[in-house]
């Protein structure tokens, strides 16, 4: 049951795409089918086995890691994990893409990460930064995003400035939420441990001992880039991420993350790391999704 997942769920993603016949009887299971898909395939239910002796059940997101992990041929070697609050949760990279992504924020003090949708960018960066709050390798995180509606004008939003900013903010927030209880992540904040704002409020500060992630920074300008690096200070990490396809400024507006890769490209303690489709890890529909409009978008432009 366990490994088979509820209603043999687990052996229907095996089954679907590793393109294998799958049968089961008195305890054994059995592949048949091209000789590569039958390898893949047993090397995810070796892996599944292994899973199994640390945790009660797989869920499908963790079905998808596994099926990258045997992908690459990669068998041998555990998890590697980033400790979070949440009692019994387990965060890892899913893919090799990811993996190096981890790497590179754990080595420099500047990264940019660059992908389509899915690909894990912010939601490791947030990982690594609730991992190193945990082990005090910093003492705080700040979480910012500029606040520009994706293709639609949302007028004057009620309420408070709180209120107001919040729908921008909420996706990194989500985050947290994965990695924290609700009253720790309050607590955090009013403590100010934690610090989620838009990237206007970041003017004239100086973060020192945090880890400072920009979120959706396709969408900053130049000038707004360049504000944001500014504000880095001692023994601090920044992590810059966002989607070069999916630009929301003005066609007169230059995107501050597309203009900072060229500027910066080769500079010593800077890592960029180019997430694609392979390293999608939300439903299996996206990774199709976002290929098919990469295709549609390049016959055009052919």
């Amino acid at each position: 049951m366990q490994l088979f997942g509820p209603a043999d769920a687990n052996l229907r993603i095996l089954r679907e795409i590793c393109n294998v016949h799958i049968t089961a009887r008195d305890g054994r299971v059995k592949l048949s089918g091209r000789k590569e898909s039958v390898g893949k395939a047993a090397r995810v239910l070796e892996l599944m086995q292994r899973r199994l002796k640390r945790v009660d059940h797989i869920s499908q997101e963790e079905m998808q890691y596994l099926l990258a992990q045997a992908a690459a041929g990669d068998t041998g070697r555990d998890d590697q994990h980033l400790d979070v609050y949440v009692k019994g949760r387990r965060i890892a990279p899913r893919t090799p893409g990811q993996e190096q992504y981890v790497k590179e924020i754990q080595t420099n003090d500047l990264v940019f990460s660059t992908g389509p949708a899915g690909t894990g960018k912010t939601y490791l960066a947030v990982a690594c930064a609730v991992s190193m709050l945990k082990r005090k390798q910093i003492r705080r995180i700040v979480l910012a995003r500029p606040a520009v509606e994706a293709g639609e004008k949302l007028g004057f939003l009620p309420g408070d400035l709180q209120a107001k900013v919040n729908p921008y903010l909420r996706p990194l927030l989500d985050s947290l939420g994965d990695m924290m209880e609700y009253a720790q992540i309050k607590r955090f904040m009013q403590d100010d441990i934690i610090e989620v704002i838009p990237l206007a409020f970041m003017r004239g500060r100086t973060f020192n001992d945090a880890l400072v992630i920009l979120d959706e920074a396709q969408n900053t300008t130049v000038g707004q880039m360049l504000m944001f690096l500014t504000r880095l200070g001692n023994d601090s990490k920044m992590v810059v991420t966002g989607d070069d396809s999916q630009v929301d400024l003005s066609l007169d507006q230059k995107s501050g993350l597309i203009d900072a890769l060229h500027r910066l490209k080769g500079i010593k303690g800077i890592g960029l790391v180019r997430l694609t489709e392979a390293d999608i890890v939300r439903h299996r529909l996206v990774q199709n999704i976002v290929k098919a409009y990469e295709n549609h978008t390049n016959r055009n432009h052919a």
